[in-house]
């Protein structure tokens, strides 16, 4: 029992003075990197995706309906997208249809019209 009390407080006494290392770290990039950023940030930005449209009708009825769906579906960001002669709600975006339909949300008691995959 004695020896026991003797390593621990010996293990304690060096744990009170041992330290860790310490070191800078440098990280040297290329100066393409920014470029290629700039360039894959505008090739996401205009890429085509798939979006799901969960209504349409007047603008005032789209409103209402983007309300519902920030509500209903937080993950998605619904977005009102205007095409002649009437507003569009979509959600999410999607790099693949399949991915899309199969994240449609099946509950027609939420979104009445039924969603659909749309580009």
């Amino acid at each position: 029992m004695r020896k026991l009390f003797f390593t621990l407080g010996f293990l304690l006494f060096l744990s009170f003075h041992l330290h860790g290392q310490q070191g800078q770290v440098s990280i040297d990039e290329d100066p393409q990197i920014k470029k290629l950023l700039a360039i894959y940030k505008d090739a996401k930005a205009n890429a085509l995706y798939y979006t799901i449209q969960i209504g349409f009708g007047s603008y005032d009825a789209a409103e209402e309906l983007k309300q519902e769906a920030s509500v209903s579906f937080p993950e998605y960001v619904p977005k009102i997208v205007f095409d002649s002669p009437t507003y569009r709600v979509h959600i999410g975006q999607f790099t693949d249809r399949l991915l899309a339909e199969k994240k449609v949300p099946g509950s027609t008691a939420t979104i009445p019209r039924g969603p659909f995959a749309a580009s």
